[in-house]
């Protein structure tokens, strides 16, 4: 059995990379979508935050690996992800060194990133655009896709053109 193949999708909150990860699921029925969004909620329910009993290791350390965990099975994955730091930066290109990864950076303006974040109502307005400073910067992609300015269809075609 070989490794599984890896699309990360990296953008910054609201960026449009969850929505875009379930119209590529549907084209790509060899993958499945794994979300830092998602794997936070079992480090929340492993911690108990209210009384500060937290795992000292940032979510991203474990979140990288059973993505590796995944691919050494052969598992396809869709990784959809915010690589708004150093150390996640780092902690990425270091745990998925040697695996199959398209690494597809998702752009939204950020008046239409304010925008969505107002009418999702489920995120701090301006998270967005304070992980701006850094999620793209000096960032090597494969691809860029940029949901304002083209459809989801459109996207999700430029992103099947470079699947193998």
């Amino acid at each position: 059995m070989g490794k599984g193949s890896i699309i990360l999708l990296n953008g910054v909150s609201s960026s449009g990379k969850s929505t875009l990860a379930k119209a590529l699921i549907k084209r790509l029925p060899d993958y499945f979508h794994y979300s830092i969004d998602d794997f936070d909620l079992v480090i929340e329910r492993m911690e108990d935050r209210d009384h500060g009993r937290l795992i000292p290791v940032p979510t991203e350390y474990f979140y990288h690996r059973t993505i590796a965990m995944f691919a050494d099975k052969g598992v396809n994955l869709i990784a959809d992800h915010v690589i708004h730091d150093p150390f996640t930066r780092t902690d990425w290109l270091e745990s998925l060194a040697g695996y199959d990864v398209l690494r597809v950076g998702v752009h939204c303006p950020p008046e239409e990133l304010e925008r969505r974040e107002r009418e999702r109502g489920d995120r701090r307005i301006g998270q967005a655009l304070e992980q701006l400073d850094f999620v793209h910067k000096d960032e090597v992609y494969d691809l860029e896709v940029d949901t304002c300015v083209n459809s989801l269809e459109e996207c999700v075609n430029k992103i099947l053109g470079r699947v193998s």
